[in-house]
């Protein structure tokens, strides 16, 4: 699942992902995230940090403590670059942390390595 309030960073993110054989379910912000935490399978999340409703560190934090998801590996994908704000990430249960302007074959790494 690719969850960004921007249209162009998720077509970019999706368009990298199908290339190397993965399915791709979008979001445009966390609360539109959450709906679809439905019982569908997901390997593995890419999510922005700063979007409008619901914020990326709030719907991870969400995540986490949803049944059949609590393992769902996460890849932040944002401009932030702060360390404090990596740290909230990783207590939120972020495995990676992506800065935008992003390499797809970077994003296609490390969804990689986290889907083994």
């Amino acid at each position: 699942m690719i969850v960004d309030d921007s249209a162009s960073f998720r077509t970019v993110a999706r368009l990298a992902l199908t290339k190397a054989g993965y399915e791709v379910v979008e979001a445009v912000d966390g609360e539109d995230a959450s709906a679809k935490l439905d019982g569908r399978r997901l390997d593995l999340v890419v999510c922005d940090l700063n979007m409008p409703r619901i914020d990326g560190l709030s719907f991870v934090r969400h995540l986490k403590t949803t049944p059949g998801y609590q393992f769902t590996p996460v890849v932040m994908l944002t401009t932030e670059t702060e360390e404090a704000k990596k740290a909230e990430g990783r207590a939120a249960g972020a495995r990676a942390w992506i800065t935008k302007p992003f390499q797809p074959s970077d994003l296609v790494d490390a969804v990689n390595k986290l889907c083994l």
